[in-house]
């Protein structure tokens, strides 16, 4: 078959003859009394001869042909990024969810009055239920998924009806004997199944970023490459900013292929560098801390936002965070000269550059947008006891060696009392990403939708017990079953997710314990529990046979496994509300009444409504919300399950009662 796309006059004919030659040979030899397989064999060689033309395993026969010296001509070459699957890839991240969270009262911490949620369940049904009540509002994600190493299992995720895959994964169905999936590099589809895995949660995870947000992701070699060519097409090239290196472990790891692997990555980026605050990122140089840099200038463009900036005429003293050993000297310049949009000024002491009021004072007044150095600034002279020391120059802005992988299994067991996890990340590594992103909020939204053994929520609490801020995490994470014979599930554990939130309660309690002299009572050490599930509300199914059956349902379209608090929490994610809003409990004519943000929205579930309580609940309204004269209504919304009124006139005169104290929705469900 090679003959047919061969020239006899190629050079590289001879080797195609060794091909042949190599496959002889193999008929010669005798393996374990089973007949060998030719056409393996004959892969194999090729492969040694061809590398470039395999790709997952199959032979790109239009490579081996280019090899070999044949060239066709393509009229729509271009570059592009794909693999098998992505069309599907693209199509799952746009398909909505059909599932809905259902709040755990019993496995949470200060349910009424945390901020911090953690959420049980595939991510990526998570990740849509909460693109409406999330939108733009999360400043930083860190996450670690599974890095593809060939042991490690992919998510499976099911195109049809994705709240069934959950089902199937968690082990409350099964359609096919298997919740997760290895996938093993032996798999045709093996980087494929990855990417396809990881595009729509990325995809879904940008949405949920602010236009200043950030996102790092943890990755080893196997996907490195992959991964920065998916961020690039998710989040645009030119919103890259870094790949840092990261030593996970104190000595290497001989089992690594041929080398002693040492090190891992984290990628970065920002949602759009037009307003990304520059970072400020933390490294070590012979046992001090100091700032990669104090200005910040690793991102292209700084929008100074007015009334935030103020220089003085004189030196001015920044001082970056946990910078114990001194303050840097920044000096303000009397001219500010730029040249082909960079920095072209006389270096002050030695490196250290800035505008001149004048300048800054014209930027604010303009509200302009100062393009500067895409060089990583960092200064080289720090202040010590009064004296101006120069910094030494030796080491990389993107090379971190802080805690390791030992490290942050030694933290897991200081707490849990065993090692029950693999492969953890240390707290400091996660904390220097929180604090290079969100030193200058004091209420940012971090979220980790990977989140293993919860080693983010953790630092949060521990950095905002060090720098007194409020920073709010998301955790997401699949109740993925421990392996009967593994520590964690000796220990009690029945899956990760339960690893998780003991780690978080004992971690809040232990800075409480270890501080019983100062006032942590702005410290948030608690967290509400959310588990993934289908929807409260049935579907209607047009089966001619069970007709009867579905027509009482239409009545009653409420499952009857589920609770008015089941209820209430899907009408949040409906309405794109914080799933952490305060919620008051009243009693109206003897009804439940749930009041979410001081009468924008009512919502009662309970049975046997009359026009008392429709009234009542007006006149609560009337009391909460201020009248738009302009709009002439009050911005609230009213909620009713759709068979609670006591019969049809009362609802229809809901509705009019309603419409006459200016309320300007009504809905039932």
């Amino acid at each position: 078959m090679l003959n047919n796309i061969i020239n006899l006059n190629n050079p590289l004919f001879g080797k195609v003859e060794e091909i042949k030659n190599k496959t002889t040979r193999v008929n010669m030899q005798k393996l374990d009394g089973k007949s060998l397989d030719i056409v393996s064999e004959n892969i194999q060689n090729l492969k040694e001869l061809f590398p470039e033309v395999f790709s997952e395993g199959k032979i790109d026969f239009t490579k081996l042909q280019e090899e070999l010296g044949e060239f066709t001509d393509k009229e729509n070459e271009r570059y592009n990024f794909t693999w098998n699957g992505k069309q599907e890839a693209k199509r799952i991240a746009q398909t909505p969810s059909t599932g809905t969270l259902r709040p755990c009262k019993e496995d949470s911490k200060d349910w009424d009055t945390t901020q911090n949620l953690y959420i049980e369940g595939d991510n990526l049904e998570v990740l849509k239920l909460l693109q409406k009540s999330y939108h733009k509002k999360v400043k930083m994600i860190y996450i670690d998924p599974p890095y593809n190493t060939g042991k490690d299992f992919v998510y499976k995720d099911n195109f049809r009806d994705n709240i069934k895959n959950y089902m199937e994964q968690t082990g409350q169905i099964d359609s096919d004997g298997n919740r997760l999936s290895t996938n093993s590099d032996t798999n045709g589809r093996y980087h494929s199944d990855w990417l396809s895995m990881m595009y729509p949660r990325l995809k879904l995870a940008r949405n949920l970023l602010k236009d200043d947000g950030v996102i790092f992701i943890s990755i080893d070699d196997n996907e490195v490459a992959n991964l920065r060519k998916l961020c690039d097409e998710v989040f645009g090239e030119d919103n890259f900013v870094s790949e840092f290196i990261w030593e996970k472990k104190k000595k290497p790891s001989f089992l690594h292929k041929n080398v002693g692997k040492l090190s891992e990555y984290i990628l970065c980026y920002v949602k759009n560098t037009e307003y990304t605050f520059p970072f400020s990122i933390e490294t070590t140089t012979e046992g001090k801390k100091y700032p990669l840099n104090n200005a910040g200038n690793s991102i292209n463009k700084l929008i100074f936002p007015a009334k935030t900036i103020k220089f003085n005429m004189e030196d001015c003293i920044i001082k970056p965070q946990d910078m114990s050993e001194g303050n840097i000297i920044t000096k303000l310049l009397t001219e500010l000269v730029v040249k082909n949009n960079l920095n072209d000024n006389e270096f002050v002491l030695e490196g250290e550059w800035r505008y001149s009021q004048n300048k800054v004072n014209e930027i604010i007044e303009n509200n302009e947008t100062i393009v500067i150095s895409k060089i990583p600034f960092r200064p080289n002279h720090i202040k010590i006891g009064g004296e101006i020391k120069k910094m030494k120059n030796n080491f990389s802005p993107t090379h971190y060696k802080m805690e390791t992988n030992e490290d942050a299994t030694e933290q897991i067991i200081s707490l849990l009392n065993k090692d029950l996890f693999d492969n953890p990340k240390p707290l400091k590594l996660i904390k220097t990403l929180l604090q290079s992103i969100t030193y200058m909020e004091d209420n940012s939204v971090v979220l980790d939708f990977f989140s293993g053994s919860a080693t983010t929520a953790h630092s949060i609490m521990k950095l905002n017990y060090e720098d007194n801020k409020s920073r709010k995490y998301i955790c997401v994470q699949l109740p993925e079953e421990t392996d009967v014979t593994s520590e964690a599930y000796k220990a009690g554990y029945k899956n990760i997710c339960e690893i998780g939130k003991e780690r978080i309660r004992r971690a809040g309690e232990k800075i409480i314990d270890d501080n019983p002299d100062k006032d942590l009572s702005k410290l948030d050490i608690g967290f509400k529990v959310y588990k993934l599930d289908s929807s409260n509300i049935k579907e209607w199914d047009s089966d001619f046979d069970n007709l009867e059956t579905n027509l009482l349902d239409a009545v009653d379209n409420i499952k009857s496994d589920r609770t008015s608090q089941d209820l209430l929490y899907e009408i949040l994610l409906k309405y794109g509300l914080d799933l952490t809003l305060p919620i008051e409990e009243l009693t109206i004519e003897g009804k439940t009444v749930y009041n979410i943000g001081h009468g924008a929205l009512v919502v009662c579930l309970d049975d046997n409504i009359t026009i008392k309580v429709v009234e009542a609940i007006a006149e609560f309204i009337k009391e909460q919300v201020v009248y738009d004269e302009e709009k002439k209504k009050r911005h609230a919304r009213v909620v009713f399950k759709d068979k609670s009124f006591a019969d049809t006139n009362v609802k229809t005169n809901a509705i009019q009662i309603l419409k006459q104290f200016d309320i300007d929705e009504v809905v039932s469900i």
